[in-house]
């Protein structure tokens, strides 16, 4: 039981911390972008996620040296190049926040295709040992429900980015960015509980353990 406690309590922990990281780097994220006077400490706000997501993939290659090594070569050459950067790194910022979410449209998109198993489909059947028809019909809804979020939220931010100030994108893209996803979650969810039976609903919680182990199942299955 103790054991259990610390378990829940160090998950806690780390998601709380995750969060606080999170809404810490957007609101950093949008002081840089909304900056009336760009900088390179701006310029490195835009690229540390880039340059993380870069390490920790070199990280785990089977060629660490070499790759942590072309990384470092990244590093120099983009201070380097520090003053083209700071003259475009809005467009850093942009590739970040429209280009992820693109890749997530395709990414749910393409598993709606036929004969194909929809992505929340795939993680329900990791949490339930059996899936009612019902629960099957949502999920794929669900899946198509997320692919058009993915689609507006990505369309939106190139609109906003080409039509409105850079500020008012900022705050779109970097400010309303969690709310936004938090307000789909909690959607999907009153919706999964007023139309499914309560043996046929999983808890967010379990959606994330889902998405985890589909990650580890993965990564598992590469040479």
């Amino acid at each position: 039981m103790k054991a259990a406690g610390a378990t829940g309590l160090q998950q806690a922990w780390r998601w709380g911390a995750l969060l606080t990281l999170g809404i810490g780097y957007s609101v950093l994220a949008h002081l840089a972008a909304a900056s009336t006077r760009p900088d390179g400490l701006d310029a490195l706000v835009a690229v540390i996620p880039l340059l993380g997501l870069a390490f920790a993939m070199a990280w785990r290659s089977s060629q660490r040296a070499i790759m942590l090594a072309l990384c470092l070569v990244a590093c120099a050459g983009l201070y380097a190049a520090s003053a083209w950067l700071v003259a475009h790194y809005h467009w850093v910022f942009l590739l970040q926040h429209a280009g992820v979410y693109a890749l997530l449209c395709v990414a749910f998109g393409r598993t709606l295709r036929s004969g194909r198993t929809p992505m929340v489909t795939g993680l329900a059947r990791i949490v339930h040992r059996t899936m009612s028809p019902a629960l099957i019909g949502y999920t794929r809804s669900v899946t198509w429900a997320w692919t058009l979020y993915f689609a507006c939220i990505s369309g939106l931010s190139l609109l906003l980015f080409w039509l409105a100030p850079i500020a008012i994108w900022s705050a779109f893209a970097n400010l309303l960015d969690i709310p936004l996803l938090a307000l789909m979650f909690v959607g999907e969810y009153a919706v999964r509980c007023y139309v499914l039976p309560a043996e046929d609903r999983a808890g967010p919680l379990d959606a994330i353990r889902a998405y985890r182990q589909a990650s580890s199942s993965g990564r598992a299955r590469q040479p």
